[in-house]
């Protein structure tokens, strides 16, 4: 029996997927939360095998949980379940430690096919990730300038686009104002930006926030 986790902050898409995991046999729903918060606590109980995390949430969004989680529970397989496009986030989350990322919009089947492949400590891929994958290892010149971004300089776009302080995203991050400055500074560089308002523009812009 695999053991799972539902993290996402609507709850009609909990239900939605509490009912269709149910169904299967060998799966069965442990637990279940809103937030980025709920999904680190989760993780410290002990009391799942899979993660299924949305990305985009309120108070503490999936990519700064993910980080968490993986700090304190690296063997944790966590899968993304996002509303967002799998360009703009699945190859950055593979390489911070998520165990596999699908889009909303997938065949509920490949849900299912996902958390039995994570539960076995594998990543689970969609042909679409694969392809960008081989397309980064090849040296694809068409990225996007945020796909170039480190995973903590990605963190730290994505709040100050929100409209998030420096203070704030320092404090949230743990780290020291001086620190989120500097990748301030570097995100504006790599994303050839003047301003936190062009951050904005460009996350909306790229389907990068809501």
């Amino acid at each position: 029996m695999i053991r799972i986790g539902i993290v996402d902050d609507h709850a009609i898409v909990r239900a939605g997927l509490r009912q269709f995991l149910a169904e299967q046999v060998d799966f069965r729903v442990t637990a279940e939360g809103s937030n980025g918060k709920d999904a680190l606590e989760i993780a410290r109980g002990d009391e799942v095998d899979v993660l299924l995390m949305d990305l985009s949430m309120p108070d503490q969004g999936g990519v700064d949980a993910l980080a968490a989680i993986k700090a304190r529970k690296p063997d944790l397989p966590v899968l993304i379940l996002s509303g967002f496009p799998e360009t703009h986030y699945a190859a950055t989350l593979l390489r911070q430690g998520a165990s596999g990322y699908l889009n909303k919009e997938c065949d509920p089947e490949d849900i299912a096919t996902a958390i039995r492949t994570v539960s076995r400590g594998r990543r689970y891929i969609t042909p679409a990730v694969a392809e960008m994958l081989a397309d980064g290892v090849l040296g694809n010149a068409d990225k996007l300038p945020h796909e170039n971004l480190s995973e903590r300089e990605l963190q730290v776009f994505l709040r100050l686009a929100k409209g998030e302080t420096v203070g704030h995203v320092a404090e949230q991050m743990f780290l020291s104002v001086k620190t989120v400055s500097t990748y301030r500074s570097r995100v504006l560089e790599k994303l050839a930006l003047g301003s936190n308002s062009d951050l904005t523009y460009y996350a909306l812009k790229n389907g990068l926030i809501q």
